[in-house]
């Protein structure tokens, strides 16, 4: 029996069925998701410090301004590599510790390490091609690229189970996330456009709580706009860090637990039993009589003729 099967998470699902399988295992495992997450979210917050927004909003020469931004380059390089390893993390987590309990936290970073290479490649292609997409959906209006962005974002949510649960081969990785992601393209692009909705519902609301303790300052900017740049130091005191990251790490371990619904759906949907029909070893070929049902015998006490 394939070890996956026993995960919570693998079934078929419909809409319904998936978010309630989300709730459930993000209240199970919520303590562990969410030290993870909140560990990973003080790091980012930090991390965010290294570039400096309030220098960019007070420069009005463009020349100048781009050459701050190229300055910025490799913060958020850095920033963005540490996202990766955390998400590879968080993923590797989500989906071994439900079936092998000795895949601790501590067990999973060190087990981890080995998928974030190829997950860098392949993150490297897919913002490349999906920069491609996105600017082609641009040509079609507005539709185009918000439909480019939700298939980039479908692609990108299978790729992590893919590797992990298939192997670490790139091409192999490539080929079976785009299968997977067409085998039910409409139903996965449309739980990935609700999730979206969702996220940035939740997002909003979780942003007002963040800034309660700051309405003065925002207020304050609403009224006077050249007051914009107070706003920007906000972000830099450390109770907004420590609330933003309280905050984000409510959050973080719902798209990796959401990647594992979509990626189980499609590989137990692979998975259904199928009849095998029975093969004549003369001729090696299927016979057409073991397609149907075999007649009762005349003596047989269920024979329906019989009982006439």
């Amino acid at each position: 029996m394939d070890l996956f099967s026993k995960h919570p998470l693998y079934r078929r699902h419909n809409i319904d069925s998936a978010i309630s399988s989300l709730w459930e295992f993000y209240k199970k495992k919520f303590l562990s998701l969410f030290i993870i997450s909140l560990v990973m979210s003080l790091v980012m917050q930090y991390a965010s410090t290294l570039v400096n927004i309030k220098e960019l909003s007070s420069i009005t020469d463009p020349m100048l301004l781009l050459e701050k931004i190229k300055g910025f380059i490799i913060p958020i390089l850095v920033i963005s590599l540490i996202n990766l390893l955390f998400t590879t993390i968080l993923q590797y987590y989500i989906i071994f510790n439900p079936v092998d309990a000795e895949n601790t936290i501590f067990i999973s970073i060190v087990r981890s390490l080995k998928y974030f290479i190829p997950y860098l490649i392949i993150m490297v292609l897919l913002a490349f091609a999906g920069t491609i997409a996105i600017v082609l959906g641009i040509f079609v209006l507005i539709i185009g690229a918000f439909f480019a962005m939700l298939y980039v974002v479908t692609l990108y949510l299978f790729i992590l189970p893919v590797m992990m649960v298939e192997g670490t081969n790139i091409g192999s990785t490539i080929t079976r996330t785009i299968k997977l992601t067409h085998k039910n393209f409409w139903s996965n692009i449309g739980w990935v456009a609700v999730f979206i909705i969702i996220m940035l519902v939740i997002s909003v609301v979780f942003s007002g709580i963040i800034l309660l303790p700051f309405t003065g300052s925002f207020i304050k900017t609403i009224v006077n706009p050249d007051d914009a740049s107070k706003l920007v130091d906000v972000t830099s005191k450390p109770l907004f860090i420590i609330l933003s990251a309280i905050v984000s790490a409510f959050t973080l371990p719902v798209m990796p637990i959401f990647a594992c619904i979509l990626y189980f759906n499609g590989k137990a949907g692979e998975e259904q039993i199928q009849p095998i029909p029975t093969i004549d070893p003369e001729n090696n070929k299927v016979r057409v009589e073991d397609l149907y049902a075999k007649p009762y015998s005349d003596d047989h006490p269920d024979n329906p003729v019989k009982k006439i």
